[in-house]
């Protein structure tokens, strides 16, 4: 997969971050493209953004419901007119569901449904189009935090943690599978660090959450009570304090990540083309990689993330101390 004119991508998750740069990037190396995501109006910014010579659609899909992702497939098959494709990004994703103990049911299962039903979709309703192809390959995001669960002691982080533990798992197994039964396609997982994208903007959105400027006095006061929890002196803080700091962390963890959404796009299109099946993604996650492997008994004390704070993990993270 060294050259990617004149075939065929789906990436899922195409409207921002990492989904809307491997687009871009596609295009720009002359591959046609099917992109989705949850918000139709992010993917017409996608869309404006990529190289016209090429063939772009985009299609509306929340890629954790099996049906709206098989019509996804469909449509592709239509529009694209394709009895093939070549290359498969499972990318989509959010975060939410931070405790399993004391958390929301409804945010822990629609994270989950996101990160990991949607690659287990993704994959099981384009497959048969990757095996009709002469080579392809099969592009599963995961994350640091498929081999460390955690962003430190403070802060449970257990559904993202654990779809993405069970991305790499699947896409692990898959190289065995694939090699006995459809040789000619490959499988890569990607573990990516802090990248600069809107996640923790826009994954508000997806749960159907309000907005900071949104949240009632209620909501403010259990905001409050987790910030304090995690270190931070805003018990006294206004209202409307703790309102601004919400927005201006979304931004802050776009705008401040040690990699940017376009360089983790151009890591990852390496990583494909040149044959590897485990990209990580920043030196962060290399850092973090090398810590956990060797300390796996460690991994989840409090010195740990102290030490790993101090290699450059999450330290760019706001709120994370």
């Amino acid at each position: 997969m060294e050259d990617f004119a004149g075939k065929l991508a789906v990436v899922t998750g195409g409207g921002a971050g990492m989904g809307r740069e491997l687009v871009v990037r596609l295009t720009a190396a002359g591959c046609n493209v099917a992109t989705c995501d949850i918000f139709p109006d992010t993917l017409e910014e996608t869309a404006a953004l990529c190289d016209p010579a090429v063939r772009v659609t985009t299609h509306a899909c929340d890629v954790s419901d099996e049906d709206q992702v098989m019509a996804f497939r469909d449509a592709v098959v239509q529009r694209h007119d394709a009895e093939c494709a070549h290359l498969l990004f499972n990318n989509a994703g959010i975060v939410g569901g931070g405790s399993f103990v004391g958390g929301d049911r409804a945010s822990w299962e629609r994270t989950f449904g996101v990160c990991w039903y949607g690659v287990y979709h993704g994959t099981r309703a384009f497959l048969p189009l990757l095996v009709a192809s002469d080579a392809a390959c099969i592009v599963n995001t995961s994350s640091i935090n498929g081999f460390w669960a955690s962003v430190g002691p403070e802060a449970p982080h257990t559904a993202y943690s654990t779809a993405k533990f069970a991305v790499k798992g699947f896409s692990e197994a898959l190289i065995a599978d694939l090699r006995m039964h459809a040789p000619h396609v490959r499988v890569a997982v990607v573990m990516p660090g802090h990248i600069g994208t809107s996640i923790t903007a826009n994954s508000p959105r997806v749960h159907g959450a309000p907005s900071p400027d949104e949240l009632s006095g209620e909501e403010i006061a259990r905001v409050r009570e987790r910030m304090v929890a995690a270190g931070q002196p805003v018990g006294n803080a206004p209202d409307d304090h703790i309102r601004a700091a919400l927005s201006k962390r979304a931004v802050e963890f776009r705008e401040n990540a040690p990699t940017s959404a376009a360089d983790a796009a151009d890591i990852i299109l390496d990583g494909v083309r040149t044959g590897r099946w485990r990209i990580l993604v920043g030196e962060d996650a290399h850092a973090l990689d090398r810590m956990v492997r060797a300390e796996p008994e460690a991994a989840y004390e409090p010195e740990f993330a102290r030490r790993a704070r101090a290699q450059g993990v999450f330290t760019r993270i706001p709120g994370r101390r």
